[in-house]
């Protein structure tokens, strides 16, 4: 019943083991409940929007540390609860095709660090290195039960991990990988201010953004100039009204989204 609380317990320990939990100065002065400052940021965020969005956020502290014991509490019960069917998952994920369960693929996160995301996999072993980042059409890196993860939307599940582990949150800004980050206007900046999230509004309005990018000559230039903008202007909407309730509401949105 426990195997992936156990896995949870022990990717933490061996992220805080070997330096890679995302703990700047600036993330452990707020953990502290102290001020930060745009000077703390990194020098890539360090822009008069992000300035703004940070006194904004700084005025939703007490917000910010109930987002984080909801995430820890609601992660923890969702793993108990969900283990037996994961397990059975990760078994058809290795019975399916050759490679790991999980894809471990690095992501923007918090205060503009890199981190590794857990996904169940659903495409073949090293696909990344086949073409691009982004899956569009009747992808053949896709497996068998690739296939039906994506269509049931399981992948996202395994990140309840990096929930635990402190790199994300159940509600926020979807990570993206670095070469979008470096395409963002100083404005999306501010998004890498909170934790990125397993689920977001833009998560539930673009969920189907594989169809929008289907039929483009290129894809990565269309998702960067038409899917993005709208994408960090509901991130940034999200950032504007942060709250546990909030929060809840996005986590039952998303669950009507994946039945529909």
């Amino acid at each position: 019943m426990f195997p992936y609380v156990f896995y949870a317990i022990m990717s933490i320990k061996l992220t805080v083991e070997r330096g890679r939990l995302d703990c700047p100065s600036a993330d452990r002065k707020e953990g502290m409940g102290a001020a930060m400052t745009i000077q703390e940021l990194p020098q890539s965020m360090q822009n008069p929007e992000t300035q703004a969005w940070l006194e904004r956020l700084r005025k939703r502290r007490a917000a910010l540390v109930g987002k984080r014991v909801f995430d820890v509490a609601a992660s923890l019960l969702i793993l108990i609860v969900t283990s037996p069917f994961f397990l059975l998952l990760a078994l058809a994920i290795k019975l399916d095709s050759r490679g790991p369960v999980f894809y471990r693929q690095v992501r923007v996160g918090r205060y503009d660090k890199d981190f590794r995301i857990f996904k169940f996999r659903t495409r073949v072993q090293n696909a990344d290195k086949i073409v691009f980042s982004l899956t569009v059409g009747d992808d053949p890196r896709i497996t068998r039960v690739g296939r039906f993860i994506r269509k049931c939307r399981l992948d996202e599940f395994s990140q309840l991990l990096n929930v635990l582990s402190g790199s994300m949150s159940l509600v926020g800004p979807r990570p993206e990988v670095r070469r979008y980050v470096d395409a963002y206007r100083p404005e999306y900046m501010a998004t890498l201010l909170v934790r990125p999230g397993i689920t977001a509004p833009s998560s539930i309005a673009f969920k189907d953004e594989d169809r929008l990018l289907e039929n483009s000559e290129d894809p990565e230039k269309t998702y960067i100039e038409e899917v993005l903008p709208p994408k960090m202007k509901l991130n940034l909407e999200y950032l504007e009204r942060i709250s546990v309730w909030g929060d809840i509401k996005i986590l039952f949105q998303t669950v009507a989204a994946v039945l529909r």
